[in-house]
């Protein structure tokens, strides 16, 4: 989807003028547009996509919960200090907070951390798109050097050295001939963060049709967020996550915001067209995500929102624009997965020691 033809779909010019004053919004003819650009978050889980079949992949109570444990167990790093959850933190929106994250041996990450909450809905994962499902991803961190630092060999080893640990892939995994495998583990982690949906949101509400879920403000910063091309990159059930687009359309940010050295998903294509290019960022709870950018360099929401209009749309907005667009944004904002933190399997005499993270 493009600028353009979203904009001509809701008879809306594409660069409004910002001075004109403003009409009264008809709220039902905003909501019945905004249904078409759109989609809530479903109440409950729903089957993976299947990458080799038009069939999608049911998501199994075994497997998830297995994947839990998985998510939540810093052994799975070589230092036994580090797990997903600590970049990804379930409370925090999925996030770690940090500008990037902190890795093995206290490396910094090259990137800020993206939310997992909702990243079942993405295209693909990663700012760059180099994973196409969550399975995929779950590969890279635990093998990166200035993440987990593992490595599979050492992670199957752990894995076996738990005898719980292989009944729950015996259980999870029936029939298979190999049932304590990485792409189980990865399988495993996939189908537990297929459940971490955040649904019932106001703005879910208001898709819905209730016209009084989100507030004055927040209807006029839907408003806004239509008109000045927004909606353009941010579009869907994720509201962004799905396309990929240039960082700086318009105007390239300074090097602060956009790194030289990172350009994007050229690192994947190898394509001079894709330099600086990313995937648009899903805004989903993004009131709860900051510091905000692949380069995690902006910790105030009204800023990127302004960085954003004039970088990849031209537009200069208004305060008054800008604040409404970041009340709706935080209309955003779902009901958050309440996740028990699991017991976790012990250790045994062969487990791995951790490597050390100080040299």
């Amino acid at each position: 989807m493009r600028i353009p033809f979203i904009l001509a779909m809701l008879g809306m010019a594409a660069s409004p003028s910002l001075a004109q004053e403003a009409e009264p919004i008809d709220v039902k003819e905003l909501q019945e547009g905004a249904a078409a650009l759109f989609m809530p978050i479903p109440a409950e889980p729903i089957p993976l996509p299947n990458p080799e079949g038009a069939e999608s992949v049911p998501l199994d109570a075994n497997k998830i919960e297995l994947g839990k444990k998985l998510f939540f167990d810093p052994r799975m790093s070589a230092s036994q200090l580090i797990s997903c959850q600590t970049c990804h933190n379930v409370g925090l929106g999925g996030v770690d907070q940090l500008p990037t994250s902190i890795g093995h041996g206290w490396q910094k990450g090259p990137r800020n951390a993206p939310t997992m909450l909702n990243a079942v809905f993405n295209i693909a994962q990663f700012w760059d798109g180099r994973a196409p499902d969550l399975a995929e991803q779950a590969k890279g961190p635990l093998q990166a050097s200035v993440e987990m630092n593992n490595t599979p060999e050492r992670l199957l080893e752990t894995l076996q050295s738990m005898p719980a640990y292989v009944e729950e892939f015996e259980t999870a995994f029936p029939g298979s001939n190999d049932p304590v495998s990485f792409e189980n583990f990865a399988v495993a982690i996939e189908q537990f963060e297929a459940t971490l949906i955040t649904p019932n949101s106001p703005f879910d509400q208001f898709l819905a049709g209730d016209l009084e879920a989100m507030n004055e403000q927040q209807v006029a910063g839907l408003q806004a967020f239509i008109d000045t091309g927004c909606v353009g990159c941010h579009y869907g059930v994720n509201l962004g996550g799905e396309s990929y687009h240039p960082f700086g359309v318009v105007e390239r940010p300074g090097g602060s915001i956009l790194p030289e050295g990172d350009k994007g998903r050229f690192a994947v294509t190898a394509t001079a067209d894709d330099e600086y290019v990313f995937r648009a960022a899903p805004l989903r709870n993004v009131a709860l995500t900051a510091p905000y950018f692949h380069s995690g360099a902006v910790w105030d929401l009204d800023e990127a929102v302004q960085i954003m209009s004039s970088s990849q749309v031209g537009t200069v907005l208004t305060d008054e624009q800008a604040d409404d667009i970041v009340a709706f944004l935080g209309a955003l904002t779902g009901e958050q997965p309440r996740i028990e933190h699991p017991v976790l399997p012990p250790r045994s005499e062969t487990t791995p020691a951790p490597v050390s993270m100080v040299q």
